[in-house]
């Protein structure tokens, strides 16, 4: 009997001592608008491992994919609005720049990084924590966790294009971005803003005619089927930040704190590898699929048809513009 006693009472305490576990888990929600199997897709979840990791599972990742929480726009809305429904959340750097983000207005610019080795000279300098730190600076609800990347940007298309003459009067989706919309008007074509979750059909009842991606997302989200002309303009390189924020910063403990930011810095390096890989094997498929590949040799054309949005949005900013200029 006392044996039986003995066990109920560790029984019992196994159970208290797990619902207290249990009680100071903390489940933050990482929101990402395209699939897992994209460059984006795969960091959020080697974020999450190396979260869950370092913390001992006392937080936990849930990553929402494929736009079910909606657009970064509308993510980025919802978290401004203190909503509460997304704790972190993985952006494009110029989505920050209509809360009043200035600098990261710059990661955007068209032509300014030659390569990923000029965007990664960026990324791990210490003028890249300034960039990561504005939203806090600025005033905004959010802290910077890290830097990351998703491949040059290229235009895709419909139809059979070959020279950058054949985007004149072209309607090309743009999101609500001053520094796209510059870009696609300074080509010639029509900015049009289609969600990004209205896409697919916008290409295929020919509300546009093309639109641009990252290489990997193009794929992910079967935008050849759609559109099977892809132009390697790489206009920009699609630069990410991921935050966190205030609201979800202050459940956690310093230790957890400590070990959210070094698991950024972890997914940041991990980010790098992966990206030129995954770009390098998604371009080789697309092309092994039937997707009409077009090689841009000069791109000295497309610079100067940008000088417009380049120097329209540098301005207030030109030296802090040429130090990134100079990274390469």
């Amino acid at each position: 009997m006392k044996k039986v006693l003995a066990f109920m009472l560790t029984l019992a305490l196994i159970l208290s001592c797990t619902a207290a576990l249990a009680a100071d888990t903390v489940t933050l929600t990482y929101s990402e608008v395209n699939p897992l199997d994209t460059i984006v897709g795969k960091t959020a979840q080697f974020f999450k491992e190396k979260v869950e990791e370092l913390t001992g599972g006392s937080v936990l990742i849930n990553i929402q994919h494929s736009g079910v929480l909606g657009t970064e726009a509308q993510v980025l809305d919802g978290i401004l609005s203190g909503s509460g429904t997304v704790d972190i959340g993985r952006f494009s750097a110029f989505q920050f720049t209509a809360y009043g983000c200035n600098k990261a207005k710059l990661l955007s610019i068209p032509y300014t990084f030659v390569s990923r080795e000029h965007f990664w000279n960026f990324a791990n300098s210490e003028l890249a924590q300034e960039f990561l730190a504005e939203p806090q600076t600025v005033g905004l609800p959010l802290r910077g966790i890290c830097y990351g990347e998703e491949g040059f940007r290229h235009f895709f298309f419909r139809n059979e294009v070959k020279t950058i003459d054949d985007l004149k009067e072209m309607k090309i989706r743009v999101s609500e971005d001053p520094v796209m919309t510059g870009m696609v008007t300074d080509l010639g074509a029509n900015p049009t803003v289609v969600s990004f979750t209205e896409l697919y059909s916008a290409l295929q009842t020919g509300v546009v005619d093309a639109a641009e991606q990252p290489i990997a997302n193009y794929r992910s989200n079967a935008f050849p089927e759609v559109a099977p002309y892809l132009m390697l303009d790489g206009h920009t390189l699609g630069a990410i930040q991921i935050v966190i924020t205030d609201m979800a910063w202050a459940k956690l403990t310093e230790e957890q704190q400590q070990a959210i930011m070094e698991a950024g810095r972890l997914t940041q390096n991990y980010n790098a590898e992966l990206s030129a890989d995954e770009e390098a094997k998604v371009l080789e498929q697309l092309k092994a699929d039937g997707v009409h590949v077009i090689e841009v040799e000069d791109k000295a054309p497309w610079v100067e048809a940008c000088q417009n949005t380049i120097e329209k949005n540098t301005a207030d900013q030109a030296e802090l513009y040429q130090q990134i200029v100079n990274m390469k």
